[in-house]
């Protein structure tokens, strides 16, 4: 490609002179109009083209020159598009993957087209096929970043870091398990390019740990394999390969480079070129040896942290300030402050004491739950009378980087992650050290299971540690060194995804500034994953086979175990995505006894695939489980795996019977919803199955593990709610821009989606409908009607026109009449009934909107409604709708009456309210008269006519739903005064999109996997598993054991939430009571669901007894137990002997 664009661009500009002489000597020299134009077309064409073929060689250069440099402060200062340009159009180095990757960028791009091209909306008429307008709104997204497929990250880094991102080239050495892990999470991250190095040759060994990897790879270079694989990630992003030795003066060309597979000597070598190049380079060692793994990160001496947490800056609304030195800051006690002592923080909208309004960052100090001293004296400044808003201001951070060379002989504060092995970092700091030096001796690592090298290990380890003098460490720990040498030479899976995650994450952190880095060390081990039963040497022989580094740690018995496990994951997103790759390459459910049953209703969409990495963008709309099932077995294609499209929930019971739950081996959750989680969790009890939950926020994870009869199951605590704003805050009082967004998706819903649905309830069926809402005969019902006449009769739209107008008066009515009416009813001097101010902190006072044509945020509102308005009733969209000055027009016509204030409005003020509408003392006459109203309508209307109901979709950026949600919340901000928001900030926060990456999900998958090699092996006790907590912004890792279940005693019987008792046989009610009776516990109450089976009280009950339990069920309480269940569950109250209630477990009745 770049010869073809040299030879076409210099022939073009070699016969330009020719051309051009031609073209004026035919032009000048005589000839007709028509000779002349077309002379003067050609070189029209001339010059164009001639540009065009500069532009091009100009790219192509601009792909194969050196990447530019990054300065130290992190600024881009390569052009934006020339950055995007370069992604769009480079090519891999290798043959193979620029083959693949061209196919793809051209699919990506022609797809893409088609999408944006065309819009179809449905009429009453049909389907009209228009041209999407094109709308350049007020608050519109820079294009330089893919929102639709990077949202999620988006809400995580931010537009700043993701284009330092875009403008960084990484460096991966090394592309065993743990180089792809760390490649695949940049390159779904969208560096801009990322160099794949490695000399070395695809094993058998390296399919344990590497997905990019099949046995027909076995012999190739690992970079040449890989490279197309990881290329099909992200179209975007350059991957390159180098298979020859690294040179240190090659890592110039990149901002951040990462060894995985590299002596400690070269490592010191290289780290000394990045750490005094200019700028820095970021350098990372890491490595995962077995169970055990490091992270060594040196970002230079000067490294400049824009953002240490990520969080948003916190803020506080002011009730008073006192004139003091200290000064005492009050807020309102709306919420919570977050401030800390030391926090600086600035101040706005501060009314009399206006002199803190200057912007200059104040320092606080003894910060509480609602106040803070300000080290300041305000004596001298002005009385504070009303408003005030305090914020944080983040401020930036330096760290001074020690090189290698001396972090090992002085580490400093190595990062803790297990606090049940405080001792742990500092013996993993020597360990790794005498396992590099065993290395360079001998030639190769360890072999596993080999005393004589395990005990050589520890012996240099001994050594080490002797030259230590003062810092050496009383206690090394054979026995762990022993471990750490058996399994040094394999790359475990879940080992690669825990620190692909956290290594790309660093990376991350290195090329942008946010978040704070790892500094500068961090060891990490699971040896209680290792089987309960001592291993022996032979356990760990290699068998040929592709599980053979695995085996050389757990022994082939375990290997058996995973082989032959039945597991169910439930759910197919980013976390499923992850888990299906770990299972694959674990070799979970890999023979014919084994079975992986993953299910997800969901399907693909643009989002995912910024996370989701097993698909791709031409699966996009096709259902995930099958897709992610497809791709994981093609990772390993022995793997049993059946993917189902069903929701997991009670009403699929029939397809997830008792006979699936007690096959199961195991439970994986990869859910993104508590709801989900909890369902699931009350099976696992129900059926002692064991549980692995995990779930993702942005840079935060968590994993916990869910033990019949050793833990807590998941449902046994639970966070609190989150908290709502009361209702009379959201339509009159918001302070703050979510309050904006919360009643603009609400009124979205109610003008687009509910009303129109009603609308269509009532056409289809009118007289039901009115019989209905006759009997109802309250507010709601009045209210509803009063919507649906409404739309049928005054808001009825037949034109595009009318659709403009009914946007326009929506305009008039939100943002102008209501605000009226509010000031009218409370002006801004009115008071409460105890004689303070109404308009108080957190109350703003609003001011009405005057429309403007000339505004964009106004007229740009204008559009978005009349297009999703007409959409609603199947009028197509005229062309004209793209020009604004012609929308202008179409506005002006539009007559709006002149605003009336009510007297006896009434406002809800109450903050325990939750129903706006007012209570009428005759509802069911107003109800009448509009059933009526609605009868003369619905005979106006055309035979067959419907509303269309929109559906809010936040994730389709030509929709205009997401236009008209940010119009409405920053129309509404404007009367409040409140800041306003772009579109993708208003879609974070109306769309409630949970923030999402790929490293947080990858290394919380790789936790989980860690915790199944216990599972599958059995016989592990509590203190052998970990929950965990993460949050790789900070970092911080905090693992600790599961909580016990709460324990259930009575005599000598005890049982926990786990227990259930169950009685087979198909017994009768004689029968269980006397099985109880048994036991010591006297029955007094047996019930099924919510109907009484039997009861002491009740004589009639005593005729019951010796009829068989299920007639019981089937008859008394009407119960269907349709064939695929078994038994069925009742709860039973009883006594002991002395007449004191026990709470027993859930009794099971088998009846089949």
């Amino acid at each position: 490609m770049l010869k073809l664009g040299f030879k076409f661009g210099f022939f073009m500009v070699a016969s330009a002179p020719i051309l051009l002489g031609l073209a004026f000597r035919t032009y000048f020299g005589g000839g007709d109009a028509n000779s002349r134009f077309s002379i003067i077309f050609v070189v029209l064409s001339l010059v164009v083209s001639v540009i065009m073929a500069f532009s091009g060689v100009f790219r192509s250069l601009l792909h194969y020159m050196l990447p530019r440099k990054r300065p130290s402060e992190g600024v881009v200062v390569e052009e934006e598009e020339d950055a995007i340009v370069s992604k769009n159009n480079s090519t891999s180095s290798s043959s193979a993957a620029a083959s693949s990757v061209k196919k793809h960028r051209i699919g990506h791009f022609v797809a893409e087209s088609t999408v944006n091209s065309n819009s179809l909306i449905s009429n009453n008429h049909g389907i009209v096929e228009r041209d999407v307008p094109i709308m350049a709104l007020g608050h519109s997204n820079p294009s330089d970043i893919d929102e639709d497929l990077h949202s999620r990250q988006l809400a995580v880094y931010g537009r700043e870091t993701m284009r330092r991102l875009f403008a960084s080239n990484v460096l991966i050495s090394g592309i065993q398990g743990l180089g792809a892990e760390i490649a695949k999470n940049l390159i779904l991250a969208g560096v801009k390019s990322v160099m794949l190095h490695d000399e070395g040759k695809v094993e058998l060994w390296d399919l344990s740990s590497n997905f990019v990897f099949s046995e027909d790879d076995v012999g190739k270079n690992r970079a040449l394999v890989a490279v197309q694989n990881l290329q099909e990630l992200n179209n975007a992003v350059v991957v390159h390969t180098l298979t020859t030795k690294l040179a240190k003066e090659q890592l110039a060309d990149f901002q951040a480079v990462v060894f995985t597979d590299i002596s400690l000597e070269k490592a010191i070598e290289f780290n000394d070129y990045c750490h005094n190049h200019q700028p820095p380079i970021a350098f990372i060692k890491t490595e995962a040896r077995g169970l055990f793994g490091s992270v060594f990160c040196d970002f230079g001496p000067e490294f400049t942290v824009f953002d240490v947490d990520g969080e948003d800056p916190h803020t506080g609304i002011i009730a008073s300030i006192s004139n003091d030195n200290p000064a005492l800051v009050s807020c309102v006690d709306d919420e919570r402050l977050e401030f800390q002592d030391g926090d600086l923080v600035v101040f706005s909208e501060v009314h009399g004491m206006k002199e803190l309004n200057d912007g200059k960052p104040r320092k606080i100090k003894n910060a509480r739950a609602y106040s803070f001293t300000l080290e300041e004296d305000t004596t001298g400044f002005g009385t504070y009378e009303k408003g005030g808003i305090v914020t944080q201001v983040k401020q930036p951070k330096v760290l001074n980087f020690k090189p290698l060379r001396e972090a090992l002989n002085d580490p400093g504060d190595i990062l803790f992650s297990d606090f049940s092995k405080f001792d742990r970092p500092p013996l993993l700091h020597l360990a790794f050290q005498a396992l590099d030096k065993f290395v360079s001796e001998s030639g190769c690592f360890p072999i596993p299971g080999s005393e004589e090298d395990a005990q050589k290990l520890i012996s240099i380890a001994s050594n080490i540690n002797e030259k230590l003098g003062d810092g050496r460490l009383e206690d090394i720990n054979p026995k762990l060194l022993r471990h750490f040498a058996f399994g040094a030479k394999a790359v475990l899976n879940p080992m690669a995804a825990m620190f692909g995650g956290i290594v790309g994450q660093e990376v991350v952190k290195a090329c942008s500034g946010k978040f704070h880095p790892l500094f500068q060390f961090f060891y990490f081990d699971s040896v209680e994953s290792l089987p309960t039963e001592p291993l022996q040497p032979s356990d760990l022989k290699p068998l040929n086979s592709r599980y053979d580094a695995q085996i050389s740690v757990f022994g082939s018995k375990l290997q058996k175990k995973l082989e032959d496990s039945k597991v169910f994951l439930v759910g197919s997103g980013a976390l499923g995505c992850e888990l299906l790759k770990n299972l694959a390459l674990m070799g979970v459910s890999c023979s014919n006894h084994g079975k992986l049953t993953v299910t997800d209703d969901d399907v693909i969409e643009k989002s995912n695939l910024s996370r989701q990495f097993l698909f791709r963008d031409w699966n996009i709309g096709q259902a995930k489980s099958t897709v992610a099932a497809s791709a994981a077995a093609s990772i390993n294609p022995r793997l049993n795996v059946e993917a189902l499209q069903n929701r997991v929930g009670p009403e699929t019971e029939n397809v997830f019977d008792d006979t699936f739950w007690e096959n199961l081996s195991v439970v994986i959750n990869a859910l993104d919803n508590v709801n989900a989680r909890l369902y699931v969790d009350q099976r696992c009890l129900y059926f002692q199955k064991a549980l692995l939950e995990s779930g993702t926020l942005g840079a935060k994870c968590n994993t916990q593990m869910v033990i019949p009869h050793l833990t807590e199951n998941y449902g046994a605590s639970r966070d609190p709610p989150e908290k709502q704003a009361p209702m009379c805050t959201v339509h009159s009082f918001p302070h703050n821009i979510d309050h904006c967004l919360t009643w603009a998706r609400s009124e979205f819903e109610g003008l687009l989606e509910k009303t129109p649905a009603e609308v269509n309830a009532y056409l289809s069926k009118p007289s039901e409908y009115v019989t209905t809402m006759r009997n109802a005969g309250d507010a709601q019902a009045r209210d509803t009607l009063e919507r649906v006449l409404e739309c049928l009769d005054r808001e009825r739209c037949e034109t595009f026109q009318d659709c403009i107008g009914w946007a326009r008066l929506k305009f008039e009515d939100y943002f102008s009449n209501r605000v009226k009416q509010l000031i009218y009813t409370f002006p801004e001097d009115a008071t409460t009934s105890t004689g303070a101010p109404f308009w108080s902190a957190p109350k703003r006072f609003p001011h009405p909107l005057q429309f403007s044509a000339a505004d964009p945020g106004h007229l740009h509102f204008v559009i978005a409604a009349a297009i999703l308005r007409a959409e609603t009733f199947g009028i197509p969209i005229p062309d004209w709708v793209r020009n604004t000055k012609k929308v202008a027009e179409a506005v002006e016509k539009v007559e709006v009456s002149e605003f009336q204030p009510k007297k006896d409005a009434k406002i809800v003020t109450d903050d325990e309210a939750t129903n706006l509408t007012p209570q009428s003392l005759d509802d069911a006459q107003v109800i009448n008269e509009l059933i009526i109203k609605l009868e003369h309508c619905r005979e106006k209307l055309p035979p067959g006519f419907r509303m269309k109901p929109i559906q809010f979709e936040k994730d389709d950026d030509t929709n205009y739903h997401m236009d008209l949600i940010a119009g409405l919340a920053n129309m509404r901000a404007r009367n409040y005064s409140i800041p306003e928001v772009d579109k993708l900030k208003a879609k974070f926060i109306a769309g409630r999109i949970i923030p999402a990456i790929a490293t947080t999900t990858a290394m919380a998958t790789g936790l989980v996997c860690l915790e199944l090699y216990k599972v599958l092996d059995g016989g592990h006790k509590l203190e052998d598993y970990r929950n965990t907590f993460a949050n790789l912004a900070l970092p911080l890792f905090s693992m600790a054991e599961p909580v016990p279940p709460k324990v259930i005693k009575h005599r000598d019987m005890s049982w926990t939430i786990w227990d259930r008792w169950i009685l087979r046989g198909n017994p009768t009610l004689r029968e269980l009571i006397q099985w109880l009776k048994d036991k010591g516990l006297k029955a007094y109450s047996i019930s099924f669901e919510s109907c009484l089976l039997y009861n002491t009280m009740f004589s009639r009950h005593q005729d019951r007894m010796d009829r068989k339990m299920v007639d019981l069920v089937r008859e008394v309480a009407g119960a269907e137990l349709p064939p695929y269940r078994r038994h069925f569950d009742v709860v039973v109250a009883c006594e002991d002997e002395e007449d004191n209630d026990i709470d027993i477990p859930l009794v099971s009745i088998y009846f089949r």
